[in-house]
């Protein structure tokens, strides 16, 4: 069963927290087309929040069309249109960035440096990658 989790010092309102648990999950493909979603009370029950916030959460995963309630019996992953990586892929990627991570802080870079040099080259990446 998928768990949520909410980080309440990262700035970012509860119920985004939980439809970008939803996309990374279905994207590393922890998540596939057909796996229940806990239940709204069940969400609530284990992380003590407000149910419109989980509410609002499956709305913005319903319209970006992420999952589907069925009323009396849950929500559900859709099918998506571009496929989840390998396992094989996942893990090779994850081993590459935490090579990559412990080299930055070991050359002094803190967590702000590292977010920034990445997001700086994340977006060059992509930019060569259209052009």
């Amino acid at each position: 069963m998928f768990v949520f989790r909410l980080d309440t010092h990262s700035g970012v309102p509860p119920y985004l927290q939980l439809v970008q648990q939803v996309r990374q999950a279905v994207l590393l493909g922890f998540l596939q087309p057909g796996d229940r979603l806990p239940l709204i009370r069940e969400v609530v029950e284990d992380l003590a929040i407000n149910p419109n916030t989980v509410a609002k959460a499956y709305r913005q995963m319903e319209q970006e069309n992420l999952v589907t309630g069925r009323p009396g019996q849950g929500t559900f992953v859709n099918e998506q249109q571009s496929a989840a990586m390998s396992a094989s892929t996942y893990t090779s990627l994850r081993r590459g960035l935490a090579t990559w991570l412990r080299r930055a802080y070991a050359a002094g870079l803190d967590e702000q440096a590292v977010n920034a040099l990445f997001t700086s080259v994340h977006q060059q990446t992509r930019n060569e990658d259209v052009a």
